[in-house]
């Protein structure tokens, strides 16, 4: 019934198609956005078709380690539409195995799509997960999420900060000069962690060119120079936070406070959901303590982006292939 097929750039626009209409699809998914790092992360994406019909898609690269979904985005995974069942996305992954079998592929690192991001329930991957592939469970990175309602209220330390911001006399509200605050992002984040922004400006750039409603930048400025920002990826169901950075006078002045005041309860305010993204870092998804502290400040809670695993065992014959 299902018959499986490796992407390549012809079926472009009928990938692009069944992600816009997908049950947990994002723009990120979209392959003039996947194709922007193709360089650095080889694509092995897979197309899985049903009586001749586009069926489901599987964003994917291939590294020496094995297949990944996604190792060129935060997440990856199966996209479906509303017609997947449990049934056939069991049936799929039989497939996908036997086909990574074929290839002399062994291995499969697979980061799902966080269910926030989901127009309709879209998990019938992470049962087949467990009763097909006995995959298990290698990591779990820490996000900060606020829902339309109920809305936690701003902890003391925000308003605080708020407080500050507003006696300041300073200005919030979108902007076009990334460069502007990419000096101040690459700036924090080689200073505090050593480590620099995942897009160069180029790279946000040319995605913001491409993808001009999805992605926005929105700053705090004071005495007219910038001071703090926050670029925002907007999809269907979230609003995520994709950098957020302040210099060391905004941070004084407690500029991100006016800054997510005026996003959360002004721009954001009907949002389904806004995402903070990640407060963990490395293998070993170690907590940013003072990171997550700021999210939930803002009345942000936990939601986790998992990572799964799962070997394929390979006979000589295809390895020697």
């Amino acid at each position: 019934m299902l018959e499986i097929r490796r992407y390549t750039s012809t079926m472009a626009d009928e990938w692009n198609q069944f992600v816009a209409t997908s049950k947990n699809g994002t723009f990120l998914f979209d392959r003039r956005y996947m194709d922007y790092h193709s360089d650095r992360f080889p694509d092995h994406s897979l197309a899985f078709y049903r009586k001749g019909r586009l069926y489901a898609l599987l964003p994917a690269t291939l590294q020496s380690t094995g297949l990944i979904s996604h190792a060129g985005l935060t997440y990856g995974g199966l996209i479906t539409d509303h017609r997947a069942t449990a049934a056939d996305v069991c049936e799929l992954f039989i497939l996908l195995n036997d086909y990574l079998r074929q290839e002399g592929i062994g291995h499969v690192v697979y980061r799902p799509t966080p269910h926030i991001y989901h127009r309709l329930p879209a998990e019938e991957d992470l049962y087949a997960l467990t009763q097909v592939c006995h995959a298990r469970l290698t990591a779990r990175d820490i996000s900060s999420a606020i829902i339309r309602e109920p809305r936690l209220p701003f902890t003391e330390s925000r308003r605080s900060g708020l407080r500050k911001a507003t006696a300041a006399g300073m200005i919030v509200g979108e902007s076009s000069d990334y460069e502007g605050f990419w000096k101040i992002l690459t700036d924090n984040l080689l200073q505090h962690h050593h480590t620099r922004p995942v897009h160069s400006i180029e790279e946000i750039l040319l995605l913001k060119s491409r993808f001009p409603d999805n992605i926005r930048l929105f700053i705090a400025e004071h005495n007219g120079k910038a001071i703090g920002g926050t670029v925002v990826y907007e999809t269907t169901q979230v609003v995520h936070t994709q950098y957020i950075a302040a210099s060391e006078e905004g941070k004084r002045l407690g500029a991100l406070d006016l800054l997510f005041d005026h996003l959360l309860h002004n721009v954001y305010a009907d949002a389904v959901c806004i995402d903070f993204g990640k407060s963990t870092a490395g293998d070993s998804c170690d907590l940013n303590s003072r990171l997550i502290f700021q999210k939930e400040g803002f009345g942000a809670r936990a939601v986790c982006y998992d990572t799964y695993e799962w070997g394929i065992p390979i006979d000589a014959s295809t390895r020697e292939k």
